[in-house]
């Protein structure tokens, strides 16, 4: 293991069983991140009025060049459960850090842009005209925010495509500016 691990217990005294299990999983994070400077592991025994056992409460705190991460789960009657619990919330954490900062991190589609070039408000539909020259229908209903009443020809919208009966239809009609 390259990096200080602590280990503290709260109203409990840990086992050198419990202290190895701890071990076992601190050195499974390095599998995520290799460049762990510290991780501080704290396990309290909580004991409540309604729940005649302990409860453990497992905290973990990892530090890596510029940023501190922090995991602390719903207590768990069963220290094991609670430990590896925890610890595998933190190689999560850590993996997702490691691809945000590869640059991986999960990018939306713009939502296109399109223009209304047809209306026909008593029917209570219309047609767009996406930014690649397709005409789109929309009805009443895709409009949010009840803006259907607003609407003009010529007025530039944002929609989510999907395939209708008969073709292309627009959902999430929104007016922008």
């Amino acid at each position: 293991m390259n990096f200080l691990l602590e280990i503290a217990a709260r109203d409990f005294d840990l086992t050198d069983a419990n202290k190895a299990d701890i071990n076992k999983y601190a050195e499974k994070l390095e599998t995520a991140y290799d460049r762990i400077i510290r991780c501080k592991v704290v396990v309290e025994a909580l004991r409540h009025r309604e729940y005649r056992g302990l409860l453990y409460n497992v905290k973990i705190v990892v530090t890596i060049p510029g940023s501190e991460l922090i995991v602390k789960r719903k207590p768990n009657e069963d220290f094991h459960l609670a430990v590896k619990d925890s610890f595998n919330a933190m190689r999560r954490k850590l993996e997702d850090f490691v691809e945000q900062r590869r640059g991986k991190v999960k990018h939306h589609d713009e939502i296109p842009l399109a223009r209304i070039s047809n209306l026909f408000p008593e029917e209570g539909y219309g047609f767009i005209t996406s930014s690649d020259g397709r005409e789109i229908y929309f009805h009443r209903n895709s409009v949010l925010n009840h803006d259907f009443t607003r609407l003009e020809k010529g007025m530039e919208v944002r929609f989510v495509e999907e395939t209708g009966e008969k073709g292309p239809q627009a959902s999430s009609v929104t007016v922008t500016g």
